[in-house]
């Protein structure tokens, strides 16, 4: 009898076969002595689509929402359906005697598996692998120490509470708004509240009015000191004449330290990487976005194994592994680490509860290397810098604290302070291991109106020429538009979604045009602004998405009760259709543009594609569309010789020539001629499909018309 195993990938299949011995190589499935490795390819099986409870469904109606199923069913989906006829197959094997469940140890990976063992009726026992690396070893270690599956009971319940109130709302209340004002609006539990506070910090910056104030710094030689108020520290003055009067009354005049502060600061490593918190980093350093962190780690994950676990919400370490540790470290020992590597494998680790933490530690630990050799010239550019953030962060919890003077300095010039602050770095610890990039992690902060300067050495009552003092006018500023660091702390800070869910939430929200990437900063579209006007303000609410986050972990914890949340997302999915419904807001789409559409008439609206931008009729029952994009042939104009355009009209497909309006059919051979036979069309298509011939919109269009005629 054999067991089989479900990977959630195939790359991940092939290491798992591997290492388990398994080495007949099947279409899809790898099979050995005492195992049979398949796979998914992500999801298999979804919850089914509206029109497949009721046809009527798929037309969508206003009258029809909102739509909600006694008991959700399940689809097999038809693009990887293939895959899930092979693992059905071999679930019906007299000699398998029992599955294990090798999917991404997290909840969607489970509820990949637990679907697909649904939809195949598994019956038999079931098992769970949960490892936090692909190593060879943690493989190892992971079969021969599997978990019961029943044991993840709960964190299938509430992965299936998450997809069921994600279909509710985002479909009904999606369905509601584009029904309601004929246009592509979409809403979705986690979205909505995320663009609600993007368009809120728009609206802060829109009502923003600078405000004109001036400061005065005072140079005392060897440093420079600020002007504060001694009423209430505050260094800005919104009275011209007032910063004047000071500036007049201070320069070139005898200034006396009133007082000398030195206090020793500490600062303490900063814990190991969760997944936001190295999305935040990667942005801030190299202005990758979250959806790129997350695939490159990926990577660095399941391809190259070097490090754990990617999905992960803690930054602790569990006491398990403080025995791996120093083969960690031995492990990413090389290149530029291994100056910083050396002295830690000389001496005993200094392991405190503040890194190594059992009760922080949710699913995963913190994301750390592993214990795999580490080859750079094996990684690419993106990989080299999200490993060295990785790498560093990981070597610098064993560095001692960081350790400071720091220096303040009050001088009192005519009645008037002046402040100066400094620093002495008495041990620079863990900020070695940065160097010179130790004090340069990007912030979105303002910066402190006093930097830190290099102080000499002083004493309090000594005397001080003021050599000069200036006046420095500035405006006070609105807050920054968000990036995607700041956006993202932002939604760990009102618990919208998870770790593994921000990147996609934030790629959703640009693909649908309600954001927009403008350097490195996020602004809310037109169509982006009106669209959180359109929904209920539950909706639009971080507090509500948040509490339904708690519940989903509570659930998965075991302590929340499944069919409580979804009646509760019934409930209140009901109440967001209708307040849709009954809504007097007006929505004006950003996007209408000049053109008509050649079928009912009415102005195309521009949309951005896979392939570029589109223009396509508002009307859905309409369907007309094509490329927004002049689709020059290499077809040449009768009278101008110029190229001509590739258009598709009422009559069919055409060549067109603006500057002498000449119109030649696709289909015709010359002025008077007769249609073409088969023969010639195709030899027609063929001639100007080729890519040297067209543009990529034209010639997918051609090939596109090839490939219906040769059906």
């Amino acid at each position: 009898m054999k067991t089989l195993v479900l990977a959630e990938k195939p790359s991940v299949a092939k290491e798992i076969a591997r290492v388990l011995g398994c080495h007949q190589k099947h279409k899809n499935h790898i099979e050995g002595p005492q195992y049979v490795v398949t796979w998914a390819l992500g999801h298999l099986v979804t919850l089914a689509e509206p029109e497949e409870y009721d046809p009527k469904y798929k037309t969508w109606k206003l009258e029809d929402l909102p739509i909600l199923p006694q008991s959700m069913r399940l689809k097999v989906m038809k693009e990887t359906s293939h895959q899930f006829r092979a693992v059905s197959q071999l679930a019906k094997r007299q000699d398998i005697k029992e599955l294990i469940i090798a999917t991404d140890a997290g909840r969607e990976g489970e509820l990949v598996a637990r679907w697909i063992m649904e939809m195949v009726n598994w019956k038999k026992p079931f098992k769970r692998l949960w490892i936090s690396s692909q190593t060879d070893k943690a493989i190892k270690e992971g079969f021969a120490s599997l978990k019961p599956g029943a044991a993840y009971n709960d964190l299938y319940q509430s992965a299936v509470c998450r997809a069921e109130a994600d279909w509710l709302i985002g479909l009904n209340v999606t369905r509601a708004l584009t029904s309601k004002y004929n246009a592509q609006l979409a809403a979705g539990r986690v979205q909505t509240p995320t663009l609600a506070m993007m368009v809120e910090r728009e609206k802060e910056i829109r009502a923003f009015q600078p405000v004109e104030y001036w400061t005065i710094q005072a140079d005392f030689g060897s440093f420079t000191g600020m002007w504060r108020s001694s009423a209430n520290q505050e260094s800005r003055i919104f009275d011209r004449a007032k910063a004047e009067a000071i500036q007049h009354k201070t320069s070139d005049k005898q200034g006396k330290v009133t007082r000398v502060k030195t206090t020793e600061k500490i600062e303490p490593q900063p814990l190991a990487y969760d997944l936001t918190e190295l999305q935040r980093d990667a942005n801030k350093r190299y202005g990758f976005s979250a959806k790129q962190t997350s695939n490159v780690l990926q990577r660095l994950y399941e391809q190259h194994k070097l490090v754990t676990y990617p999905r992960t919400d803690s930054r602790h370490l569990t006491s398990d592994m403080v025995p791996t540790l120093k083969a960690r470290l031995e492990s990413v020992g090389v290149g530029p680490y291994s100056a910083f590597v050396r002295p830690l494998l000389k001496k005993s680790l200094p392991i405190s509860k503040r890194i190594v933490d059992d009760s922080k530690v949710t699913d995963h630990h913190a994301i750390i290397p592993t214990e795999e050799p580490l080859h750079l010239g094996d990684l690419s550019t993106d990989e080299k810098k999200l490993y060295d953030l990785i790498v560093r962060r990981f070597i610098a919890l064993f560095y001692p604290v960081y350790r400071y003077d720091s220096i303040q300095i009050a001088v009192t010039v005519e009645g008037e302070t002046f402040h100066s602050k400094g620093k002495a770095v008495k041990d620079a610890g863990w900020k070695e291991v940065y160097g010179k990039d130790a004090d340069s992690r990007g912030t979105d902060e303002e910066e402190d109106e006093i930097s830190d300067q290099l102080l000499p050495s002083i004493q309090e009552g000594e005397q001080l020429q003021v050599r000069s003092c200036s006046i420095q006018s500035q405006h006070t500023t609105p807050p920054l538009r968000h990036t995607e660091a700041s956006l993202l702390t932002q939604m760990e800070k009102n618990n919208l979604g998870t770790p593994a869910t921000r990147a996609d939430i934030i790629e959703k929200l640009l693909q649908t045009d309600t954001i927009e990437r403008q350097g490195n900063r996020l602004h809310p579209t037109k169509k982006g602004l009106q669209l959180v006007e359109l929904v209920a303000s539950e909706l639009r609410s971080s507090d509500l998405t948040a509490s339904w986050e708690m519940e989903l972990e509570r659930i998965a914890r075991g302590k929340g009760n499944a069919g409580q949340f979804l009646a509760g997302i019934r409930e209140q999915t009901s109440k967001l259709v209708k307040e849709i419904t009954m809504s007097a807001t007006e929505y004006k789409p950003h996007n209408v543009t000049g053109s008509k559409c050649p079928d009912c008439g009415q102005n195309l609206q521009e949309f951005k594609g896979k392939r570029g931008k589109l223009l396509i009729c508002p009307d859905r029952e309409c369907g007309y569309r094509r490329s927004a994009e002049k689709q020059l042939s290499n077809k040449r104009c009768p009278q101008c010789k110029k190229k001509m355009e590739f258009r598709t009209g009422k009559a069919g497909k055409y060549f067109q020539c603006k500057p002498c309006n000449v119109i030649e059919m696709l289909e015709d051979k010359g002025p008077g001629s007769k249609k073409v036979n088969k023969r010639e069309e195709r030899t027609l298509l063929k001639k100007y499909s080729g890519e040297e011939n067209l543009t990529s919109s034209l010639g997918d269009a051609l090939k596109a018309a090839l490939g219906k005629q040769e059906e």
